[in-house]
């Protein structure tokens, strides 16, 4: 390839980051700043200049390993796919379809998660496939779907928010987790807006707010509760805009006014003037917005805690209208459009329902399948986890390390080594990967083209800038080589853009239409938000089949047809409801799954830090990175160390029901002192999620990773 910079996006968080890679004359790539692209202007924080690391074959795998004994050893491509392909068909004959699992990510692209879940249901048969994006985005999208008839992670571009009034961020430390997102909230500040954080740390998003509120964790759905029972007492409601554009208000209303102040400051611990604080700020400005991330939806009733918080914007006027309404802070790579395209276990293209028959007919119809022959809804998650070595006997795993990342990981950890079979798609070798019968190693951002859709719903194109190692292949090569093993020749592509092309059809006329979008048109524009259908004309008239067969290869080609615009702002005119109406939800506070006792009498919640991301598996392969945050910790309030006789950096314990995590004590007054902090980022005795707890919440089946009960034990100073 030439030396010359080429346009891309960032392969971490669902920021997205514009940058520039260019190649080195010795070796490498270097990475510069982008400031064309709106979402960062070109600041990059540390994981996004270090990326091109994990490029380097130093850290990476190089070829396919195959298990010998207790080893892996290195094999031909030939071999570890015939391998795979041989052991799946074997488990399929035996056990029947249902007994292959399929594991996808949120980091893989569009394509990629399109791609496995046609593979799952056309080639496998199978329903049995989820993917890790159930433990970050599932609760909000299933609150927002209710509330909405339509989940976007943000239904606004994040440019609006310094334009906003106020901002009520809940769970959310984005200084650490996005940080290049920041500016958008110091803006909001200097231009006069006002922002409310939400968060039982003092994090370092925290310090930057007009008022932070630290509840005890697992109470927020009180908390949102509370706050509207103030709004409503104090007459701060919208009624025309609850009666012309809502339904639902009344039963609504009466379980909030059910949760008077002083009640919830005892749940909470947040003082009645605090809450009182919370509801000027939000209801004075014109305009304001609610915006959440995994402290209230990674709970056993993180569905009900959005919807709360939803009902708040409703109740104000504040959703559907310019410079306010309720989103979500996305969090992996492409977690948004990762759940948009067939890889959730109860998903189709285009965000269609698996159980809706005509959804059914028509992406069977793109497949050239019959739809009787697409299986049903599989397990969620943790539920398909849960289940390996028992109903599910082999599992094909793709850009996910739950042996770090899933709750109750010790138990999962088991269940992976208690498979017949497991391969694993990876760009390095992830403790996941360490215990695979296979392992495919596969390209990653900088090597492949692919679609990405961030937090805001902006598809982006991702470029390829650099020619991967020799025995490194991509996933869609993967999946093509096994159909192809497996009896289906056909339907699946290497090339990323002829993907994309049969995933516009897929997605057509689907609440995630990305029928209009095009390469040619994302590498021209900065992204294109969804939905964004194929402005055919009058095909829509004739039906679905003649959109499929009018749709055509780039809309602006067809001289005859207006291209369409995408759409960054939703819900101005309508709510994507049956009647045009947002739904309140009439939910009331309840217990979290595990509270404290006796035995385990503290609380327990984790997180992130800005030098580390997800499982780790990439970012702590990064000698920067790893510098800044060399492994784990726990954080405890001055208070409870006192009590233990634990010095700042002595070896803890932490134990939960589930097992035993040991880290160095980091003395701080950022966290409460019934409450100790774990980041999730490293394996072994200073694994978080060893303690986590997994209940699931009914409606998303998000496990409760954000509080379960604990003890800490001090363990002396270090030798």
């Amino acid at each position: 390839m030439e030396t010359t910079s080429t346009p891309t996006h960032c392969p971490y968080c669902a920021l997205q980051c514009g940058m520039n890679i260019t190649p080195l004359p010795q070796g490498g790539v270097e990475v510069t700043e982008r400031p064309d692209f709106p979402v960062n202007r070109g600041a990059l924080c540390g994981k996004g200049r270090t990326a091109p690391e994990v490029l380097s074959s130093a850290v990476r795998l190089t070829s396919p390993l195959v298990r010998s004994g207790d080893r892996l050893v290195p094999a031909s491509w030939a071999e570890a796919l015939d391998l795979v392909a041989e052991r799946l068909g074997r488990t399929r004959e035996r056990y029947g379809p249902d007994a292959l699992g399929v594991f996808g990510g949120g980091g893989l692209t569009n394509e990629k998660a399109y791609t496995l879940g046609k593979f799952a249901r056309v080639v496998l048969g199978t329903s049995q496939i989820d993917y890790n994006g159930r433990f970050c985005m599932s609760s909000a999208a299933a609150a927002g779907t209710k509330a909405f008839g339509l989940d976007r992670g943000l239904p606004f571009p994040l440019e609006d928010i310094p334009r906003t009034g106020c901002v009520i961020l809940v769970g959310s430390n984005l200084a650490e987790t996005m940080p290049p997102s920041l500016r958008f909230f110091s803006e909001l500040r200097e231009n006069g807006g006002t922002l409310i954080v939400v968060d039982p740390r003092r994090t370092k998003t925290a310090e930057q707010a007009d008022l932070h509120l630290a509840p005890r964790p697992g109470t927020d759905l009180a908390l949102a509760l509370g706050l509207l029972h103030l709004v409503v007492a104090e007459g701060r409601t919208d009624e025309d805009y609850i009666r012309e554009r809502t339904a639902g208000w009344e039963e609504a209303r009466a379980a909030a006014m059910a949760h008077w102040p002083e009640y919830v400051e005892r749940i909470t611990g947040v003082s009645v003037p605090q809450l009182r604080d919370a509801v000027r700020l939000f209801c004075e400005p014109e305009s304001a917005m609610v915006l959440t991330a995994r402290g209230p939806e990674q709970q056993s009733k993180g569905t009900d805690t959005v919807g709360a918080w939803i009902n708040l914007c409703l109740a104000t006027g504040r959703a559907g209208r310019p410079l306010s309404g309720y989103g979500c802070l996305t969090g992996q790579g492409n977690g948004q459009g990762g759940r948009e395209h067939g890889q959730k276990a109860d998903q189709l293209p285009g965000y269609r329902k698996l159980d809706d028959p005509a959804a059914r007919r028509h992406v069977a119809e793109v497949w050239g399948v019959d739809p009787d022959a697409l299986p049903g809804p599989g397990r969620s998650a943790y539920e398909l986890l849960d289940a390996l070595g028992t109903d599910i006997r082999s599992l094909l795993l793709m850009g996910s390390n739950p042996v770090v990342s899933a709750p109750r990981a010790a138990h999962i950890e088991e269940r992976l080594r208690s498979l017949d079979f497991l391969a694993v798609c990876d760009v390095v070798l992830s403790e996941t990967a360490e215990l695979a019968d296979v392992v495919l190693p596969v390209t990653q951002w900088a090597e492949e083209s692919g679609t990405t859709t961030s937090l805001e719903g902006r598809v982006l194109l991702r470029r390829q800038a650099i020619a991967p190692p020799s025995g490194v292949r991509s996933d869609l090569y993967v999946l093509h080589e096994l159909a192809a093993r497996l009896g289906v020749e056909k339907g699946f592509p290497t090339d990323p853009e002829e993907v994309f092309d049969e995933l516009r059809r897929a997605s057509a006329g689907g609440p995630a239409d990305y029928s209009g979008i095009t390469y040619r048109r994302l590498a021209e524009e900065s992204g294109v938000f969804w939905p964004c259908p194929a402005a055919v004309g009058g095909a829509e008239e004739d039906g679905e089949d003649a959109v499929l067969d009018s749709l055509p290869d780039d809309p602006a080609q067809d001289a005859g047809t207006a291209v369409h615009p995408g759409t960054p702002r939703l819900f101005l005119d309508r709510f994507a409801t049956a009647d045009g109406r947002a739904r309140f939800a009439a939910v009331t506070h309840r217990a979290s799954a595990e509270e404290p006792d006796a035995d385990y009498p503290l609380l327990l919640t984790t997180g992130r830090v800005v030098s580390q991301y997800q499982s780790g598996a990439q970012t702590r392969r990064v000698a920067e990175l790893n510098a800044a945050a060399p492994g784990p910790f726990v954080e405890v309030h001055p208070r409870l160390a006192a009590r233990l006789g634990a010095a700042e950096g002595d070896p803890v314990a932490v134990v939960s029901r589930r097992g035993r995590a040991v880290a160095p004590a980091r003395i701080t007054t950022a966290i409460r002192p019934d409450t100790v902090f774990m980041p999730f980022h490293w394996p072994g005795e200073g694994r978080a999620n060893t303690l986590t707890n997994p209940a699931l919440d009914p409606t998303s089946k998000m496990p409760e990773f954000k509080t379960c009960a604990v003890r800490v034990e001090a363990l002396g100073p270090q030798e």
